[in-house]
């Protein structure tokens, strides 16, 4: 029988005993290796039974066994140190206190945390991420509010049927027995949040409260009895259901965020936020709430809109258009229309928002990207894809000027990074750790401690695989007769290989097979052996990506190379720290441009690891030819099967006479000399680079004061600079049809051009409505192409040489030519105004109808 409701009783810790449940329900045990040993001397076999989770721990500890902690004035001492620690690191003044000018507080929005698997909310990078940026904002004291969704069932957990089959389960989870706080009003009863939907229907949803260090973290759940059926499932797993679904659950993260924000601020007196970061689309409708909140106030909505624009910070994370949630325009008018309309927030005007090309659909990454002033992706190389793809919103502008800037992702070294590679760092060097810096002194770690380490992780890594491996093996129905040979898989001294990630075909999981004979004579080389882990999920919708696993588990199968290369189903955050921490090599090879970012490479890296990559992503910016391995990429090859040929043989040759043969040089005492000095160039050359407090540091820098600056003048003497501000937005926009580039003329340069000489020029611009204070007229100059565009052309104001009675304005400037070469330039319009965060905010440019002055001739 099953039973009808779940939940967990929690105990009653004596009162001696009272920080430990202050320690449990901080998050902050999850990167803080002194607590969880404070937690394992609980009951150390308890401790490994129920995976390192401290609430399931007290769940199930023996009374007695309390009671005898309690009388333990050793353990009482360790308690009560661990205790002031942690008060002290959530009340100490951090980096962040020093910024002047500094935003109170920052909301920021996700689908999905990966925090620690005792709270399993998070599916892949994008989760991860997110619980890399509020640890770290922790550690820094940025004080971040996060808003979420709290999953009854996460999102799944993986086994593999006995033909090699992704299998899907949805465990329930309850609440009561996380890490997790219910929200309640002065007089007890648990906070509400309402959404109204269509046809008289009202979602409902409680708030729990993860605490993740100093930072909040805020989950919706509603699976709340005020709910009928297909409302109380709207939070039931993550990336699940249909359309409506899907829309449900994003109404409620941002729509229902912002409600819990508010109530949350009300009751324990938190600093309202000024800056609101979206991560990704799923979460854009909370631009939209913000506009009705200032709009039923004292706003118009254009007025709201600017105020809201200006702060807000959108970043986005997918390099393709399939990767971006779309609804049908009629879904999005039931939920915002008709009787349930708001009626300070025009439907009309919300479509507008999210409008795009293909007619008919709202798209979610584009309405986030209208309601941010700020935007960026997540590496250099996905800045630019971004630009290409979201360039129709910027018609006119250089790709260049498309404002969609970029903060390559970054990762949370105290959650990846092995415990003895952070004692050998805090050891030898300090001020790594204290101020994250000083790590040229990596140089000077002795090669026998960093490979003694190395060789532990490694030997970590087998024993854990070993475990997962035996676990899979029976759930695919072998009996322990049948898995003797297991207990040799792998091998604590063999050359060792990571692959670990999502299963969406670009990421290529099995292009390592291309080749099988090849790749076989690689994991069995008699002198240079390969072993190689994988792990991966597919999402459950996903036949493509399930049969590329099936592929690869039949291969692992084989009696001839199952010791040599296996696949761990469930791949989660525990083994995720197993295999970046034990894997000598991460191997990534996605098709490129189609890598966002990606951060196991840069853990890995922190560990010692070395990268076999693909140069996409993080990795395409960073690589210096000395850091690891750059799969050579077939870009000009259209011929996918042919591309995958190639590549996949390239990273064969890779693995056989560069990575191999280093990895075996050994030096007289056994030690290899050059993998070390490999080893120690990536951690000099990456280290700095790939920690997540160098990627807050760019937020808060470049976006998050920017943006708090912006919110708080317009916002200032009620709202007075944002009334301006939209004032002159929709006057220029109306006035714009009659702005015009009428002339360019140019002089000083003769017949034959020559490098150091400066061109006059001199523009007619016809302003319409406009005043030349509305505007900005500049030159843009530099080297042209065969279509004699210009190429990262140069830009410079042209002064003001006096205004018509018929409103036409004439400019003049000096464009040095300052390059040989084909040369060209053109003047442009574009709206100027003190509070645009760029010259391409509005959209709109003028430019001559035909190329003004263009000058293709050589200067010599």
């Amino acid at each position: 029988m099953r039973a009808i409701r779940r939940f967990t009783v929690r105990t009653v810790l004596p009162t001696e005993l009272a920080s430990l449940g202050e320690l449990v329900h901080n998050l902050r045990w999850s990167w803080h290796p002194e607590t969880t040993d404070l937690f394992a001397e609980v009951d150390p076999r308890l401790w490994e039974q129920v995976g390192h989770d401290p609430v399931a721990l007290l769940g199930a500890v023996d009374h007695a066994r309390l009671a005898e902690l309690a009388a333990d004035r050793r353990f009482l001492r360790r308690l009560a140190d661990a205790a002031d620690d942690l008060r002290e690191y959530m009340t100490a003044p951090r980096w962040y206190q020093t910024l002047p000018d500094a935003a109170h507080a920052i909301a920021y929005f996700s689908p999905e945390y990966g925090i620690a698997a005792a709270l399993p909310q998070y599916s892949g990078g994008l989760g991860i991420l997110a619980g890399d940026h509020l640890k770290t904002a922790s550690d820094l004291g940025v004080p971040i509010l996060a808003v979420g969704l709290l999953y009854r069932h996460g999102y799944f957990t993986q086994s593999l049927s006995p033909e090699g089959w992704q299998l899907e389960h949805y465990p329930s989870l309850d609440a009561g027995g996380l890490p997790l706080t219910l929200l309640k009003e002065e007089d007890g009863t648990p906070v509400k949040i309402r959404i109204s939907l269509p046809d008289d229907r009202v979602l409902h949803a409680q708030l729990w409260v993860a605490q993740v260090g100093r930072v909040p973290l805020l989950l919706l759940d509603s699976d709340v009895a005020d709910n009928d059926i297909a409302a109380r499932d709207v939070t039931d797993r993550l990336y699940g259901g249909g359309t409506d679904h899907r829309l449900m659950q994003e109404l409620l993260l941002g729509v229902g965020g912002v409600r819990a924000i508010r109530a949350y601020c009300r009751i324990t007196g938190h600093a309202e936020p000024e800056v609101f970061h979206t991560n990704e689309g799923h979460a854009g409708f909370l631009g939209l709430e913000r506009i009705r909140e200032l709009t039923e106030s004292r706003l118009s909505f254009d007025e709201a809109l600017e105020a809201v624009r200006a702060g807000t910070v959108f970043t986005t994370h997918t390099p393709v258009p399939a990767g971006i949630d779309r609804f049908p325009v009629d879904m999005i008018e039931r939920q915002f229309g008709g009787g349930n309309a708001w009626p300070t927030v025009p439907v009309e005007r919300i479509l507008a928002l999210g409008a795009e090309e293909q007619p008919g659909r709202f798209n979610m990454a584009i309405m986030g990207m209208r309601l941010a002033q700020r935007v960026n992706g997540v590496s250099e190389l996905h800045g630019a894809v971004s630009r290409e793809m979201f360039k129709g919103l910027w018609p006119g502008f250089d790709l260049d000027e498309v404002p969609i800037g970029s903060i390559t992702n970054g990762v949370h070294a105290p959650t990846w990074v092995g415990r003895e590679l952070m004692e050998l760092a805090g050891r030898e060097l300090p001020s790594l750790i204290e101020r994250a810096r000083g790590w040229e002194g990596v140089q000077k770690v002795p090669d026998s401690d960093l490979w003694d380490i190395r060789g532990t992780l490694r030997r970590r890594l087998v024993e854990g695989a070993r475990v997962r491996l035996r676990k899979a093996w029976r759930d695919r129905g072998a009996s322990d007769a049948e898995l003797g040979w297991i207990d040799d898989a792998l091998d604590p001294d063999v050359l060792t290989i990571g692959f670990a990630r999502r299963v969406p075909s670009y990421k290529r999981l099995t292009l390592m097979l291309r080749d099988a004979e090849r790749l076989t004579d690689l994991l069995l080389d008699s002198d240079k052996p390969v072993q190689i882990l994988i792990a991966g999920k597919a999402h459950p919708a996903d036949e493509g990506g399930k049969k590329l696993i099936q592929q690869i588990v039949k291969f692992a199968d084989r009696a001839d190379v199952r010791h040599r290369i296996v696949f761990l189903p469930d791949y989660d955050m525990a083994l995720g720290q197993l295999l970046v921490q034990g894997c000598d090599v991460w191997l990534n090879n996605p098709l490129r441009p189609l890598e966002a970012s990606g951060t196991s490479g840069m853990k890995s890296a922190l560990n010692g690891g070395l990268n076999l990559s693909i140069r996409d992503g993080w990795w395409d910016e960073w690589y210096d030819g000395t850091n690891g391995w750059a799969i050579p990429t077939a870009d000009g090859v259209t011929d996918q099967d042919r591309r995958d040929e190639l590549e996949a043989a390239a990273l064969y040759d890779l693995i056989e006479h560069e990575v191999a043969d280093r990895f075996y040089d050994r030096a007289g005492d056994g030690l290899p000399r050059r993998w070390l000095e490999m080893v120690k160039h990536t951690l000099t050359s990456l280290g700095p680079k790939v920690l997540a407090g160098r990627m807050l540091r760019d937020y808060v820098v470049g976006l998050y004061l920017p943006a708090a600056l912006s919110a708080r003048a317009l916002s200032g003497d009620s709202y007075a600079a944002a009334k301006g501000f939209a004032a002159w937005r929709v006057r220029v926009a109306r006035a714009w049809p009659g702005v015009r580039v009428e002339h360019v003329e140019a002089s000083g340069i003769g017949d034959a051009p020559e490098v150091g000489a400066a061109l006059e020029l001199h523009a007619t611009v016809a302003l319409g409505d406009l005043e030349p204070g509305d505007v900005l007229v500049e030159a843009a100059y530099g080297r042209v192409g065969p279509h004699d565009e210009l190429v990262h052309p140069a830009y410079m104001s042209l002064r003001t040489d006096g205004v018509d009675d018929d409103g036409r304005a004439h400019y003049a400037g000096v464009i040095p030519l300052d390059r040989t070469g084909p040369f060209g330039y053109t003047v442009r319009v574009v709206p100027h105004h003190a509070l645009a965060a760029s010259r391409a905010e509005l959209g709109l440019i003028a430019v001559p109808e035909e190329p003004a002055g263009m000058t293709n001739g050589v200067l010599r």
